[in-house]
């Protein structure tokens, strides 16, 4: 893995060059091991928080990674484009407006001791602006490549929190071309039912039953290019213990065996439905 600046990074996508790195301020990585049409992305597995924002901060470090995605990365780390965050999204978060993306309170919390000055504030959404500078830059040399792309958008979701049965897996699709790329997500929602996971966890996979896709990542790509499907896709934390933040080694590693074998499978479906 290299270190490189973000202008390095959209220069080597523009020029179609592999490569693994991370941004000189550690911020997000990227890796591409080769150009393909269908990218995955995991821009809630972040937990870096940087030191001047600690004292301020009235949440503590379990409140922070009980509301991030931890091991989303983990589960499409296989696939040869994957686009990942490294930092809280107590920071500022990726999947939300640059203008909304430094939060104030964060569920139903206050989150800061004293307000953040001018200065933070602009430090983080740089880092904002620079992870969906590269992003642009992805996605455009995938669409002129391949002239379609698809992104498979991975989150997760405290399911514990819900006083409803809720699925291991769901798919947001509200802002999304339903029309155009319905059966395509439908054919998505099956494949997702049919991973099977240890220690007796159902597996069920709904759309729009816990979440709906209102993401800023799915909603930056889809209003700017018009021939990229992204499907937010939801894991229910059924591969951790959530009030005792215990990773559930085995169950990552069955999703990602698994998602190893679908994702791409999916991907060639879509690319043989939708290219030109």
């Amino acid at each position: 893995m290299q270190k490189l600046t973000v202008s390095e990074i959209i220069k080597n996508i523009e020029s179609e060059i592999c490569f693994h790195a991370v941004s000189d301020d550690y911020s997000f990585t990227i890796k591409i091991e080769k150009y393909v049409h269908y990218a995955c992305g995991a821009v809630h597995d972040g937990h870096q928080f940087r030191k001047e924002l600690w004292d301020n901060c009235l949440h503590t470090e379990y409140d922070r990674w009980y509301e991030e995605d931890a091991e989303t990365k983990n589960m499409v780390v296989s696939h040869p484009i994957l686009i990942t965050g490294c930092d809280s999204r107590f920071e500022y978060d990726l999947n939300r407006t640059p203008e909304e993306a430094v939060f104030e309170t964060a569920w139903g919390k206050q989150l800061w001791k004293s307000p953040l000055s001018s200065q933070q504030k602009t430090k983080s959404q740089q880092k904002h602006q620079n992870f969906y500078k590269v992003v642009e830059a992805l996605i455009s040399k995938l669409e002129e490549k391949f002239g379609v792309c698809i992104v498979y958008d991975l989150h997760s979701y405290n399911w514990q929190r819900w006083d409803r049965e809720v699925p291991t897996w769901n798919l947001g699709t509200s802002n999304v071309d339903n029309k155009r790329f319905g059966n395509c997500i439908e054919i998505w929602r099956k494949a997702l039912s049919t991973i099977k996971l240890p220690n007796n966890i159902k597996q069920t996979a709904k759309i729009n039953d816990t979440f709906y896709g209102n993401g800023y990542f799915l909603r930056f790509i889809t209003n700017n290019f018009k021939n990229t499907l992204v499907l937010a896709t939801e894991i229910a934390k059924v591969y951790c213990d959530e009030n005792n933040q215990i990773i559930y080694p085995e169950v990552v590693t069955a999703v990602e065996n698994q998602l190893k074998d679908l994702i791409p499978k999916h991907a060639s479906e879509f690319y043989k439905t939708f290219a030109n």
